[in-house]
């Protein structure tokens, strides 16, 4: 497994690549915490459990193509297909979507 790391909004994004699916496209996860903006971190952490918060990541992700991935080595995470150019547009289109669901 490698990391990679993408500047979104001034927060880091770990990235982590994956084996290939069975069809040979790339795969990469993420901590679903990532995935939320710091305000979106701030209000959560005050107003939300942890499993709403990764429920609520978890289906914004599902909109983009994100699945759970959760094994002993990597809880909490989201998994992509997606090639590495495509990591950036990802994670800005759920940022906007856990955002912009937020009563």
């Amino acid at each position: 497994m490698s990391t990679i790391e993408s500047d979104i909004n001034a927060t880091d994004i770990e990235w982590t690549r994956l084996k290939n699916d069975i069809n040979g496209n790339p795969r990469y996860a993420c901590h679903f915490t990532d995935l939320e903006s710091f305000n979106e971190r701030f209000h959560a952490r005050v107003h939300m459990t942890l499993p709403e918060r990764y429920a609520r990541a978890v289906k914004a992700a599902n909109k983009l193509g994100g699945r759970r991935y959760h094994n002993k080595a990597y809880g909490g995470g989201i998994v992509f297909q997606a090639y590495e150019c495509q990591l950036a547009d990802i994670a800005r289109r759920i940022r906007a979507s856990i955002d912009g669901g937020r009563a």
